[in-house]
């Protein structure tokens, strides 16, 4: 059957990549050196996911799985900074649950506009005017951005309700719901005519809570039979458990207490994510509604079977949703266990701790491994901030990959290869095994920059002295002079024959 509901979506995710920075001169008349100029990229888009009350499936995410915040641009020269790309802002219902791949919680979104990042975008990489220092007067580079997030994320909805109505299809859970509620679910007289789960609030005197109506199960919905897995998650949120028993079915081989005993056996096989702090659904409050009073024979059925669920230590309800008959004794008593749950909740709640966890003083940021291939030994080198700046090098830049040399010697790398036990022409790698880069390393990297002085310097710029207009004649003079003492030297070598030939 084809439904426009849907509660679990494996979504991809890509953030936006940082703008790359500008190497640039500033140029000005007469002023043939005026510096370096170059402004930074942009920050990339981050992909959020936040609680939108108007959204109640996860429809959009199934259709379109792939989603992608939009880059950060580039920077320009006069010190023009690139602008931050746009954060995509992705609406879901209350009560999503994200995972990653691997089924781990990430976030349980609960509350309205509640947010989170589920990629981030990367950094801007720096312009030559950032690069700039005292040391470094003319940085001939400027840093890449940094590529943003790609990443796979399980999105799982769970109803958000204090009562969830279960049973069997054509249980008259829906009628139920829309009797006690002022929701409109479908009710119709064939098995699974919902295909959703319906949400309704109920008033009890002062009391408020939300009640909701889970697709029908049958046995072997804990192991993927019917519609009961995709549902039972729907349930897990929940306070109170009521079973809705239907009395006046036709079904041969169907009574009360064999209803209510497939119903339990399937909540004890349901594994609930205790994660989200659930316990068992078995270990729930559970209340028996032994339904279609309206019915002679069902309600004769329901007096028959009652004393031996109470027995059970269950409580019992006979009601009819199409007669009105037991539903607010119903109604106040799920407010009773409601209100109760509620205050066992809140005395459960521990106060969050804050625990902050200083770096030692000995953290380098970045550990060194050797690691022994078919192809020989290398050393990767394992680190967010040696990773970073690999990404930000542009490899076509001798002076960007010296700066990069600087800053991993800088960073204590060198020394740690060398007590690792690397030599010259090692094979070293840097960043994940899946996108490392990979270098024949040697202890000291130098670059053609240096003929021009310190990497990142220009002599030129540290001339200051203007000539006056004297020096300016005596220099055009001299030219002159010059000049005229080679043409007549040239003439003199004519003159004696040099430039004959035979």
């Amino acid at each position: 059957m084809a439904t426009d509901f849907v509660d679990r979506v494996v979504l991809h995710v890509v953030a936006g990549n940082g703008g790359h920075g500008v190497a640039s001169v500033h140029r000005e008349k007469f002023k043939p050196l005026g510096g370096p100029d170059g402004g930074n990229g942009g920050r990339g888009g981050d992909v959020i996911l936040q609680v939108d009350p108007q959204v109640t499936t996860l429809l959009d995410y199934h259709h379109t799985p792939h989603r992608k915040a939009t880059n950060g641009k580039p920077g320009a020269g006069a010190e023009r900074n690139g602008a931050d790309g746009e954060d995509l802002i992705l609406p879901v219902p209350e009560g999503t649950v994200v995972k990653s791949p691997s089924g781990e919680i990430e976030a349980d979104l609960v509350g309205a506009n509640t947010r989170y990042v589920v990629a981030r975008g990367g950094r801007g990489g720096l312009g030559n005017k950032a690069l700039a220092s005292p040391r470094r007067k003319a940085p001939g580079f400027a840093l890449l951005g940094e590529p943003g997030d790609t990443r796979d994320v399980v999105l799982e909805l769970k109803t958000l309700a204090d009562v969830a109505l279960i049973g069997f299809p054509s249980a008259g859970k829906s009628s139920l719901v829309s009797v006690l509620s002022a929701a409109k679910p479908k009710i119709a007289d064939y098995p699974f005519t919902t295909l959703v789960p319906n949400l309704g609030v109920v008033t009890a005197g002062g009391m408020r809570y939300t009640i909701a109506d889970v697709p029908g199960l049958i046995p072997g919905a804990s192991q993927g039979k019917g519609l009961g897995l995709e549902f039972l998650r729907h349930v897990e949120r929940c306070s109170v458990l009521v079973h809705v028993i239907d009395c006046a079915t036709l079904e041969p081989g169907r009574d009360p207490l064999s209803d209510l005993d497939v119903i339990e056996h399937e909540l004890s096989e349901y594994v609930a994510d205790e994660s989200l702090g659930g316990r068992p659904l078995s270990e729930r409050t559970r209340i028996v509604v032994l339904n279609k009073a309206d019915v002679p024979d069902a309600v004769e059925l329901a007096e028959f079977v009652k004393p031996d669920l109470e027995a059970r230590g269950l409580e019992v309800h006979i009601v009819s949703a199409v007669a009105h008959i037991g539903l607010q004794e119903l109604s106040f008593s799920l407010a009773r266990h409601v209100e109760q749950a509620r205050r066992e909740i809140e005395a459960a709640v521990v106060p969050q701790r804050i625990v902050v966890r200083p770096k030692a003083v000995d953290d380098t940021g970045f550990s060194v491994r050797r690691e022994r291939t078919s192809d020989g030994e290398l050393f990767r080198i394992i680190g967010e901030r040696p990773t970073r700046w690999v990404r930000q090098t542009d490899f076509a830049n001798d002076e960007a990959v010296g700066y990069l040399a600087d800053r991993l010697n800088r960073l204590g790398v060198e020394e740690a290869l060398f007590k690792a036990g690397a030599v010259a022409g090692s094979t070293v790698l840097i960043g994940p095994e899946d996108n490392a880069v990979v270098f024949d390393w040697e202890p000291t990297m130098s670059t053609g920059a240096e003929h021009l002085g310190a990497r990142g310097t220009d002599l030129r710029l540290d001339e200051h002295h203007r000539p006056t207009r004297a020096e300016k004649r005596d220099d055009f003079h001299a030219r002159k002079d010059a000049q005229r003492e080679a043409r007549e030297e040239l003439g003199a070598e004519r003159d004696a024959g040099l430039w004959t030939d035979d």
